[in-house]
């Protein structure tokens, strides 16, 4: 790294520093800017404190929906099928759909050869086994959420929740620094208009 670069990186950490109000004194420092630093103080506490909020909603998440779908697990009963068509050659109905729907066989609970639709993977051939999962009447039903799906919705959820909450703070943060910022331009504008008349006639 440079010696001009490593400099711009510590005057800006520096600034930022100063911005938080870490370090000496600055006796320009107005009220205001003071009202501002314990804002911004407050809004990054608070997107802190909600990391740890956000993992509790969306474990919680995570084990609601595992446990809606053990509760499927149990009244459902997995058994191997064999597939009576071809899905190589299947266009995806939507742009990125991976899976397509086809007529398979199947012997239910009971030993009965019975036949119905299940979705499969496009490129599946047909003889191909494939597993399904039915209901009590024997009928194939929805397969129930897997345990990783349930834990990646949850951790989704809480990065959304945390990514949203930081946004809502900066912008109250951004809102609440409106009437700040126009203090301090009337504040300037009146020492401005103290201080001008002075130059010319050289008074210090």
């Amino acid at each position: 790294m440079s010696t001009a670069k490593q400099r711009t990186g510590e005057l800006w950490v520096l600034m930022q520093a100063r911005r938080l109000g870490i370090g000496r004194k600055n006796p320009m420092r107005r009220w205001s800017d003071h009202a501002e630093t314990v804002l911004l103080w407050c809004a990054v506490i608070a997107a802190l404190m909600m990391v740890p909020v956000a993992a509790a909603i969306g474990t919680n998440i995570s084990n609601s929906l595992e446990a809606s779908a053990a509760r499927q697990r149990a009244v459902l009963h997995q058994v191997q099928a064999r597939t009576l068509e071809s899905a190589d050659r299947t266009i995806p109905s939507t742009p990125g759909d991976a899976l397509s729907r086809i007529h398979v066989s199947y012997a239910d609970q009971q030993g009965a050869e019975r036949e119905g639709t299940t979705s499969v993977v496009i490129g599946t051939t047909a003889g191909a086994q494939v597993k399904v999962w039915l209901d009590q009447s024997g009928a194939i039903a929805p397969a129930p959420r897997s345990t990783s799906d349930s834990a990646a919705f949850g951790g989704t959820a809480g990065f959304f929740i945390v990514f949203g909450s930081s946004l809502v703070l900066w912008g109250l943060f951004r809102l609440a620094r409106i009437p700040l910022d126009r203090r301090r331009l009337q504040a300037w504008d009146a020492e401005w208009q103290a201080i001008a008349p002075r130059w010319p006639r050289g008074q210090k």
